[in-house]
């Protein structure tokens, strides 16, 4: 089973490099983050044709998170639980259904800056939650994917130039704290399991030529329970799709499991 995600940077903007995308790879399962379209706006016809299921939690001009599957989604959850009053549109959680069920989420982790805003406090409150909840389904004992655009820079190797991101909340000691607290329950990092490579990365800046000269960083994981860690196949970042017309700043990351 493939298991993709991708942050696609405005899905009706890009629907047509998106769609070029789902069409040469064809993953079982797919987390799309900020989609940036409310849930009625969302090009569900398009990705029916090509024979997916979807579940769309979204939201007006900013975030919104979706899910795709070849087999029916059940029990879907839209919203990460603890957020009284949150309405930002950034997790969603369903059971892909078949012989061998996975739950599967798809993740659009605040950025969280400026740092010296409420928005770094809102980042690390998120990652609390998403903590916590991550405890609840890990009892469940059986496979489980939390995957998405984690806003997190994991260490300075998964930066081309780390130290221009000093000041930044994706690279802050308590946001990289807060993503090894998350491993430390017991989920597996799959890139680094499987692969691992230096200079691997899963984002470039529009600017000042960032993907021309390979100035990325990696902030797209795919977190695993130990019952989907058994399975890991393969975990492979796109990294051709940057190049493509109109593409996101974001490329797709795809975990194959042997479910």
């Amino acid at each position: 089973m493939k298991i993709a995600t991708w942050n696609v940077n405005s899905v009706n903007a890009r629907l047509e490099t998106v769609l070029r995308w789902f069409e040469e790879v064809s993953p079982d399962v797919a987390c799309l983050q900020e989609i940036k379209c409310v849930d009625e706006k969302f090009p569900a016809e398009a990705f029916e044709r090509l024979g997916y299921n979807v579940a769309v939690h979204g939201q007006k001009t900013y975030n919104g998170v979706a899910l795709l599957s070849k087999t029916p989604l059940e029990d879907v959850r839209k919203g990460l639980p603890g957020g009284d009053g949150d309405e930002h549109a950034r997790y969603i959680e369903a059971v892909v259904s078949g012989p061998n069920p996975v739950r599967v989420a798809s993740i659009y982790l605040p950025n969280g800056n400026p740092i010296d805003t409420e928005k770094f406090p809102y980042k690390l409150n998120w990652m609390a939650r998403l903590n916590a909840h991550a405890r609840e389904l890990l009892a469940y004992e059986e496979p489980l994917v939390l995957t998405g655009d984690f806003n997190v820079i994991p260490e300075p190797r998964d930066a081309a130039h780390p130290e221009n991101w000093t000041k930044d909340a994706l690279f802050q000691p308590q946001s990289r704290e807060a993503f090894r607290a998350l491993k430390w329950l017991g989920l597996t990092e799959a890139f680094m399991a499987i692969d691992g490579a230096p200079e691997s990365y899963t984002f470039w800046d529009y600017q000042a030529g960032a993907w021309q000269r390979n100035n990325g960083i990696r902030i797209d994981h795919a977190l695993l329970s130990p019952q989907a860690a058994d399975r890991l196949l393969s975990c492979v970042i796109h990294r051709d799709v940057r190049g493509w017309d109109k593409p996101s700043d974001h490329v797709p990351v795809v975990t194959e499991l042997d479910l």
